[in-house]
Parts: structure tokens; sequence; C-alpha cells
């Protein structure tokens, strides 16, 4: 298979006195002041054990035969199971992945794992994820999160075509299907495509050793999910193939939902580097770049916040990746004070609703203009 390395850009260098420089000392002063630790406190540990249960609890009820004679419990099941899976997405795997449950890599990664379980492979993401994504939000070529299906144009640096004039409208079909493709056929092309580009090396895994797993975990992952069901739920196949996509419609609308109206926004700049001497460079530094491309939304929606693991203050998780979710709330104002004092920007929408009527007025822009 032939190495085609991705070309990659450089941002401008932060300089002294930057705003990164000063806001990063604004938070270490916060924890320092305030003598807690940055990585997960009781308040975490408990919401993972409950967005566990969310998940596993109707799995058992259902395999156990609990619901046989009622279509509306079973599939109310795995209807919660869908939501199951989106705690877990955002509140424990998204932060074990980044680090920040604990200082010890080794329980990270433990609780990282989780994502086998519902079906996906850990190495995967954390390359879109913390590699791609987190580095160069909204850069077209380079952050896979916006370089989805030609069916969605989600920056304006893309091609357009006849039919992106009509995403808007179903463009939220296929954010719906984006778990299921990404347990079935995604993970199999996106590890040969980071094979050709050298992505792999970092995480120390073989293509054929990553496409070993990845069918290791498929298997076991749908041994359980449909398999199990199948034999035990005391429901015909056709019930449980129902339910299973039910699960996953939920999970897949929803996570799109919350992360897409956190970058496809009018307001994000979509900036392209140009190049010098050779080398292709950003004109902002990094942490300029991701305040300008990154939009938080409901600040004050306590039960949103608690349920999708802080991801509506995405600013401050750009920032620092490093913290767990359950500080971002008191690290909003003090992002935003250093934003406004640097005379940068710090957009956010008041509102979930306000923030998906963006997103999806971004989206018809994005269908209609060059």
């Amino acid at each position: 298979m032939k190495t085609q390395r991705k070309e990659l850009v450089r941002f401008a260098p932060r300089g002294e006195d930057s705003f990164m420089e000063a806001v990063a000392a604004r938070v270490q002063t916060y924890f320092e002041v305030n003598n807690i630790s940055p990585y997960a406190n009781t308040a975490m540990w408990v919401k993972t054990a409950i967005m566990l249960m969310l998940y596993f609890i109707p799995y058992v009820l259902m395999v156990t035969g609990y619901g046989a004679g009622n279509l509306w419990i079973f599939f109310g099941l795995w209807f919660l199971m869908g939501w199951g899976m989106v705690g877990i997405g955002t509140s424990v795997m998204h932060d074990a992945n980044h680090g920040t449950y604990s200082p010890h890599k080794k329980i990270n990664n433990f609780i990282g794992y989780i994502l086998e379980i519902i079906g996906g492979y850990t190495v995967n993401w954390r390359i879109q994820h913390n590699v791609l994504h987190h580095t160069y939000t909204n850069i077209t070529g380079l952050d896979d999160d916006i370089d989805s299906i030609v069916l969605l144009r989600l920056s304006p640096r893309q091609p357009r075509y006849w039919f992106h004039r009509y995403q808007y409208i179903y463009a939220w079909f296929f954010y719906m299907v984006m778990t299921l493709f990404w347990m079935t056929a995604k993970d199999y092309l996106q590890v040969m495509r980071y094979k050709r580009h050298d992505l792999l090396i970092k995480e120390k895994v073989s293509l054929p050793q990553a496409l070993f797993r990845i069918t290791m975990y498929k298997l076991f992952y749908y041994a359980y999910i449909m398999v199990l069901p199948l034999l035990f739920s005391g429901q015909p196949w056709y019930f449980v193939v129902a339910g299973f996509l039910l699960m996953h419609f939920t999970a897949g609308l929803y996570l799109s939902c919350v992360f897409q109206p956190s970058h496809i926004m009018e307001d994000s700049a979509f900036a392209l580097p140009v190049t010098v001497d050779g080398t292709k460079r950003m004109e902002d530094s990094w942490a300029v770049h991701e305040l300008a491309n990154t939009t938080n939304f409901a600040p004050h929606n306590r039960i949103l916040s608690w349920f999708i693991g802080g991801l509506n203050f995405q600013i401050e998780h750009h920032l620092f990746t490093g913290i767990c979710h359950v500080h971002y709330k008191k690290l909003a104002p003090i992002v935003q004070s250093a934003a406004a004092a640097f005379g940068l920007p710090y957009h956010i929408q008041p509102t979930f609703r306000r923030a998906l009527a963006k997103h999806a007025d971004m989206l018809k822009i994005l269908g209609r203009e060059d």
C-alpha cells in the first residue's frame, strides 16, 4: 500500500504574552487557588456509573426476556440504550480518550476501551478526534470531521454540487445513521486511509494488527448486541433489527446535533493555510484558530451540560483537552474574559435550540453559495 503523508500545516507562533499564555495562566491559577484537581472528581465517577447503567441495564432486561410480551417496553429498552450510547460517548469514552479521568495513563486507557464495547475502535477515534480534529479544526483536507461524504458540504472550502442545495433537509438523515455507519464500515475505511497517511505510527499499530482487532471487536459487538437478543429476547428477528436501528438512529442523530453546531456555523472562520517558503502556514496561532472556529451553546442549561459531558462548552474543551469536562462551566468565564481582553471572538449561542437553528441555516448557506 503506497504511503501518501498528509500535507500538514504550521500555525503562527503564539509568542510571549499571547492569548494562550494568558488564559492558561488564569486557568492554572483557578485550580491552584481552589485547591482542586483538573481531573475527574467524585461527581464525574458517579456520572460514569449512571451512563454505563443507562446502556447496560436496559440491555440486560431485554436479553432476560423483560418486555417480551409488550413491544412498547421492548422498543423502549432499545431507545434507552441509544441514550446510553450518547452518554457513554460524550461523558465517559470522550474524557477517557483525552486522558482526563486520571493522571495515570493506564486508568484512562482502561476506561477508554468502553468504545470497543459499544462497537468502535479507539485507535481510529484518537486519530480522527484528538489528532486531526483538535489540531486542524475546520481546515478542509485535514479535519476528518468536516471531510465527510460528498453528499454533505460542511465547509465553504469544499466543492459544491447541485444537490447540496437540499442538504439542510436531508443532512439530518445522514446524521441519524452516523453511528450505524461507524459500527459497520467506517472503521475499516478509516484505518486503511490512516495507514496511507502514516497516521498509525504514533499509535504503534500496524495495518494487519488494526484490521484484526477491528474485526474481533466487531464480532464481539454484534454477537452481544444482535445474536443474544435474537436468542433470548422473545421477539422475532425483524423486531430485534428494528430495535437495533432505533438505538443507532437515536444515538447518531443526537450526537451529531451536539457536535455539528459547535463548528459548522456561520461565525466559523474556515480559514485556509497559505504557502510561505514551500510550507503551508496558518495566519493565526492554534489557540486563536480554535476560538475562530468553535461555538459554545446553552451555557445555563445544567441538565443538557451534565448529560452531554460539558460539550456545550466546546471552546473550553478545545483549548484545554487535558481537563475533565466537569470543570468547563467554571472555566468558561475565565476564557471569555481573556478572549475579550485580547479582542478575540468568543462565539456562543444562548440555547441548544438556537444553536441547532443556526447550524441548519449554515447548511442552507453552504448549499447555495460558493
